[in-house]
């Protein structure tokens, strides 16, 4: 249940242009650190990161059925996005998520760090992990009308199939990222369309 302090810690989180602008500062910052803070901070990692999302929010644009679901709520939502800046997964899914809710000004996206929210991450956990990027949207009462993450089924398919294999990690991300690159984006924004029109349907049913 989020009690009032959690809802005004999630009201006061960043916007989608604020953490893209977090990013940025934190990748000039570190830059110009020693080599071992450098290291320490996986610089090479959030460097990467920062490439993937850019790319992302330069070349997609929503298509038509995605801009009719979204632009279809009429009231004020919350889309809640537990994140880390160094995660593959959120820096590949979390711009699909905000050009969308872009296109309705009722969309409040706000974004949490998980290391630094534990008790609103332990909220939202899957399958008792504190996996990320979790999307949780609430509805004016805070009611949760949906909730996706941390990946898009055939990504999570993927992951299974290969740590059955016995991979490394290295080759396991390797895999997952040629996945993401190839499949751009088409998942996330399948499954966030049928979210949003489930949300109607159950709206209408009420």
């Amino acid at each position: 249940m989020l009690t009032a302090c959690f809802k005004e810690r999630i009201l006061s989180g960043m916007n989608c242009s604020d953490y893209s602008d977090y990013v940025n500062s934190e990748l000039h910052r570190i830059s110009e650190a020693e080599e071992s803070y450098r290291m320490e901070m996986k610089y090479e990692l959030l460097k990467l990161n920062a490439h993937r999302s850019r790319r992302i929010e330069k070349t997609y644009f929503p298509d038509e059925e995605t801009i009719e679901g979204v632009r279809s709520i009429e009231k004020t939502q919350t889309w809640l996005i537990l994140t880390e800046p160094w995660c593959g997964d959120s820096a590949q899914n979390i711009p699909y998520i905000c050009k969308i809710a872009s296109e309705n000004p009722m969309i409040k996206v706000r974004l949490l760090f998980r290391d630094s929210n534990p008790d609103i991450m332990d909220l939202f956990l899957t399958n008792g992990t504190r996996s990320i990027p979790i999307l949780i949207a609430f509805d004016e009462e805070w009611n949760e009308l949906f909730r996706w993450g941390s990946r898009p089924f055939g990504a999570k398919d993927l992951v299974e199939a290969l740590k059955l294999n016995g991979i490394s990690k290295k080759e396991l991300n390797e895999k997952l990222h040629l996945w993401y690159a190839q499949n751009k984006g088409k998942d996330i924004i399948n499954e966030l369309n049928e979210s949003l029109r489930k949300f109607q349907h159950t709206t209408i049913d009420i």
